[in-house]
């Protein structure tokens, strides 16, 4: 998560209510689930080489 954040993008919650422990050490192996900046959820696809997520609004990321 950054800091412009305003959902986290494994639980949906909003990102600045508490920490996300749990969260942040489950984004280490898996791709997020949620849109940070609107918390649609994301079509995800997991991938060999990474994965893709994509929001309706705000298109894809990669990792």
């Amino acid at each position: 998560m950054t800091t412009t954040d305003l959902w986290c993008d494994r639980c949906g919650e909003p990102a600045t209510a508490t920490a996300h422990p749990a969260c942040a050490s489950a984004r280490q192996l898996e791709p997020p689930r949620f849109c940070p900046r609107c918390r649609r959820r994301m079509k995800v696809q997991v991938l060999p080489v990474g994965w893709s997520a994509v929001c309706v609004e705000h298109g894809e990321s990669r990792g």
